[in-house]
């Protein structure tokens, strides 16, 4: 069996990241536990790909949270020339990993002109937004619930939920990925405005494990 190689390390905070590959397998860990992998990517692709097909016109869109680029390029592969794309993340050697050692995984996204990368918390950027964004991308973490991080926990919360209705247009669209259920965060949603539909998504294409999308339209 082919073992794990640590490709790079970095410590944000009080917090270990380690960027390790297996073959054609990247997975990014925090603290020992994975936060990402490049063989469970097909509901990040949903995530982008759902949103975005529910904007009436998707133009101005914003992503928080990086990963290993697939909800980026998911998100390049349906938007129109004319797009412009905001992806905001907080950890900036997750930004090199991505120009350098993952550039072939997403087939190079951040070289897309349409892009534009944020160092920083994407709560910053969406409160600092007004109706500036048609949709609008969230994949921090591993959603309301299961955080790995706990000063997550805020973008989740009554506040998150109000800075990222304020920061959309009318009639735009909130997707939110998530590792599992969360009625409460539902229930948060519906309270700020959004009519919302919450979506089981398969990990991998013939998976029966599934990843939770809420999808929310700002009324």
């Amino acid at each position: 069996m082919v073992e794990w190689v640590t490709v790079e390390r970095a410590r944000i905070g009080a917090h270990d990241f380690v960027l390790a590959r297996r073959g054609d397998e990247w997975v990014v860990r925090v603290d020992g536990r994975t936060l990402m992998s490049s063989r469970t990517h097909q509901s990040e692709i949903e995530l982008a790909a759902r949103a975005i097909a529910r904007a009436a016109s998707p133009r101005r869109v914003l992503i928080g949270g990086l990963g290993l680029g697939f909800t980026l390029r998911a998100a390049l592969d349906r938007l129109p020339a004319s797009a412009r794309v905001v992806v905001a993340e907080l950890v900036p050697e997750l930004v090199a990993w991505n120009r350098g050692h993952l550039a072939a995984v997403h087939a190079g996204a951040l070289d897309d002109p349409r892009v534009e990368v944020v160092t920083g918390d994407v709560l910053d950027v969406l409160a600092s937004a007004r109706a500036a964004f048609d949709v609008v991308v969230l994949d921090v973490d591993n959603g309301p619930e299961a955080l790995s991080q706990a000063e997550n926990r805020r973008l989740y919360t009554d506040r998150g939920v109000r800075a990222c209705r304020d920061a959309l247009a009318a009639g735009g669209v909130l997707g939110v990925w998530s590792a599992g259920p969360s009625d409460a965060y539902a229930a948060r949603l519906a309270k700020a405005g959004f009519a919302t539909e919450v979506v089981r998504v398969p990990v991998h294409p013939g998976s029966r494990a599934r990843h939770v999308l809420f999808l929310g339209t700002k009324r």
